[in-house]
């Protein structure tokens, strides 16, 4: 039950999922390309080598499978464009990204049916604990597959995801994978200035959670091997959270570092310079 994938290089897979976001949100002028961007190469190992699941075979269930949870849910385009690539649905589909009638909605959706998405999310903090909740079910059934649940750094201001973080610790929830995209940025201007977090790590260890850190989050290899090194620590009594040091809008050069692509879409003369920075790799929908 893995999509590793014959021949797939995750370095042009980046590429081309890269293309896929900027060209999903100009042609809507609608979405949410920059946490999409800086994302990209956790997607990537997480859906093409890390976690088994079965694409051809997705139920909601999840029995015997690894399940993911997108929490911080705006960051439709990178999750859209990952599940298509990795044979969820038809990769035409994401030509209706944002559309009425489609699928592929703004924020995950369950009501349309996509493959892949288990719950529908984006009202931050609220992801988390559904994650939790997933896993523990797992553990009850004596299913010894993993939960992986993405949530925002910006998202962190939710006080639910604190009380999900005590929650899974203090319940032992150890087959919980929890990656924190750390780029520092949010809606509103620098994490910092929104909502100083401070010391996060010994935040996250006080409440008695394992932590590790992928300082390179936007390298394909770095990204990997925390990853790896996040799984060889499950199972042992905490849930892991790994610190992802991503880069907002990282791989188009005019989006990277900034909240302010959070939510805008590039116009004509953007998306070809994005294009051009990200040539087609595997194939244009």
């Amino acid at each position: 039950m893995s999509t590793k994938i014959k021949n797939i290089d995750k370095s042009q897979m980046a590429y081309q999922i890269r293309r896929d976001i900027v060209r999903m949100v100009h042609q809507v002028q609608s979405g949410h390309p920059g946490g999409s961007l800086g994302c990209v190469e956790f997607f990537v190992n997480l859906f093409f080598d890390v976690m088994n699941h079965d694409p051809q075979n997705f139920t909601m269930e999840g029995h015997h499978q690894d399940m993911f949870f997108l929490s911080n849910g705006h960051i439709t385009p990178v999750y859209y464009s990952t599940l298509a690539r990795s044979g969820y649905f038809p990769i035409e589909e994401l030509k209706t990204f944002r559309k009425i009638h489609s699928r592929l909605q703004g924020h995950p959706a369950t009501l349309e049916g996509l493959p892949g998405i288990r719950v529908a999310t984006g009202s931050l903090g609220q992801g988390l604990s559904v994650a939790v909740g997933a896993a523990q079910a797992k553990k009850l059934f004596n299913d010894d597959s993993i939960v992986f649940v993405l949530t925002g750094d910006g998202e962190l201001n939710e006080g639910q995801i604190w009380e999900a973080f005590m929650y899974a610790a203090h319940h032992q929830v150890d087959n919980l994978l929890i990656t924190i995209d750390y780029n520092l940025q949010q809606i509103d201007g620098p994490t910092t200035e929104v909502m100083n977090m401070g010391d996060l790590k010994s935040k996250l260890l006080a409440f008695g959670l394992e932590v590790i850190e992928c300082k390179q989050g936007n390298d394909i290899q770095a990204v990997h091997d925390t990853l790896l090194f996040g799984k060889s620590l499950l199972k042992k009594g905490k849930p892991v959270v790994m610190l992802l040091h991503s880069v907002m809008g990282h791989g188009v050069s005019f989006m990277e570092g900034t909240h302010q692509w959070h939510g805008i879409a590039p116009n004509d003369e953007q998306l070809q310079i994005a294009l051009n920075e990200n040539p087609e790799t595997y194939g244009d929908y």
